[in-house]
């Protein structure tokens, strides 16, 4: 099944017309014609089933025929991962946390930061892409870059972790998840979070964590506490 997105569908809609480029796409590469079946999602978790009814080289109109609202995980995560100074490594991580299954994710900016700056369009690109390639009809919510002083001042709901590499007491995180549970978890850069950060955010009720005996690159950080978030919720409600 490929499918496709659009924002713009809603659950009372009844007809839809894709927009210049994505028309040209359906017709010329892909091959369809009138009477074949799209699927289409929102986004907002809505899969819809919709049979093309108009279509020229510049226009695809359908029409929807079926709908069906997607299960969601019975948590909420949210990642605050420090961008990295290879955009396309912060790219990978957004990729496979799509797939995996992530519901917001926000860039923070570090004391050890080396990249300040977040130009957000291509991001929002590959979440669209990943979504639709692992058939998911939630789109993650990316959020606008914030320094992490501001980020932490905010109100959190459910489990609050930060992973770090200091030599202090802490615990496993997939020993401290709890399943079907809101979960906010801080990656730092690759400098790794200051000192004085690290303070803050205890003093904010973020529990310490390890993700493993390794020192790990930042992305590579953020995808395993993603897997963990997903791995418990899945092996404790026995699926």
């Amino acid at each position: 099944m490929q499918l496709f997105y659009n924002p713009e569908i809603s659950a009372n809609s009844k007809d839809f017309s894709f927009p210049r480029e994505e028309s040209k796409h359906i017709v010329k590469v892909l091959r369809k014609s009138v009477g074949d079946q799209l699927h289409i999602t929102n986004g907002k978790g809505w899969l819809f089933t919709a049979k093309i009814v108009v279509i020229t080289n510049n226009k695809c109109s359908v029409k929807i025929v079926s709908k069906a609202k997607q299960e969601h995980h019975p948590y909420n995560l949210h990642l605050a991962v420090a961008p990295t100074k290879m955009n396309d490594r912060y790219e990978w991580f957004l990729e496979k946390a799509t797939e995996i299954g992530i519901d917001s994710i926000t860039p923070i900016i570090c004391d050890h930061s080396e990249r300040k700056v977040i130009k957000t369009n291509r991001f929002e690109r590959i979440l669209q892409s990943a979504m639709k390639q692992s058939l998911n009809c939630y789109l993650p919510k990316l959020n606008k870059a914030i320094n992490f002083k501001d980020f932490i001042a905010q109100d959190f709901k459910g489990q609050l972790f930060i992973a770090h590499c200091e030599e202090t007491n802490k615990k496993s995180l997939k020993k401290g998840l709890l399943p079907k549970t809101d979960v906010t978890i801080l990656i730092g850069p690759e400098g790794d979070f200051s000192t004085k950060e690290i303070d803050l955010a205890l003093k904010n009720n973020f529990i310490p964590v390890t993700l493993g005996t390794t020192r790990l690159r930042t992305e590579t950080a953020a995808i395993v506490a993603c897997h963990s978030v997903a791995f418990v919720n899945e092996v404790l409600n026995g699926q």
